[in-house]
């Protein structure tokens, strides 16, 4: 096992007992990013979704399957990337039987920056793209979103790496 991927595994054991924000609280478990620590691609998603929360795994649920398809779509083997969020709880209101969707608020996502931090500082990709609003703000520190960056180079965030916005249709 490689230096980064026994630094990811003792990281991600370490937000499993997270209590950052409240978020937790109304979460089954923390769904930390999965995928090589060499990958060249990082997908930063907003939060993992009911299914994902169930799972413990990022992207399995519906994102994740549109992800599947423009993954495959453009040729790239899903388990050649790197994914992760934003948060790393669940975020969500409860309505009957179902747990809806709530989207997290700048403290959540400020406080769960960190662990998106020290992914980060663990992985090398070439690119960093973040899957919506959400994404963005943790990666850049910026609070607005912003139709007119998307699909755009925006900034280095370490040597060799860009980060560039995407919509997910």
């Amino acid at each position: 096992m490689t230096s980064a991927l026994t630094a990811l595994a003792d990281l991600r054991g370490e937000a499993a007992s997270c209590r950052r924000c409240n978020l937790w609280t109304n979460a089954t478990q923390t769904v930390f990013g999965e995928g090589p620590a060499d990958s060249d691609l990082v997908f930063v998603g907003e939060q993992p979704g009911d299914k994902e929360d169930i799972a413990g795994r990022p992207f399995v649920g519906p994102a994740g399957a549109i992800l599947d398809r423009a993954l495959a779509e453009a040729g790239i083997d899903r388990k050649s990337v790197y994914v992760t969020n934003a948060v790393k709880h669940f975020k969500n209101e409860v309505h009957g039987k179902r747990r809806l969707h709530k989207k997290p608020n700048a403290s959540e996502i400020e406080r769960c920056h960190w662990w998106l931090e020290q992914e980060a500082s663990l992985l090398s990709p070439k690119l960093t793209v973040s899957l919506g609003a959400t994404a963005l703000r943790s990666l850049l520190g910026e609070e607005k979103r912003s139709p007119a960056r998307e699909g755009k180079f925006l900034r280095r965030i370490s040597p060799g790496q860009f980060s560039s916005p995407s919509t997910l249709p």
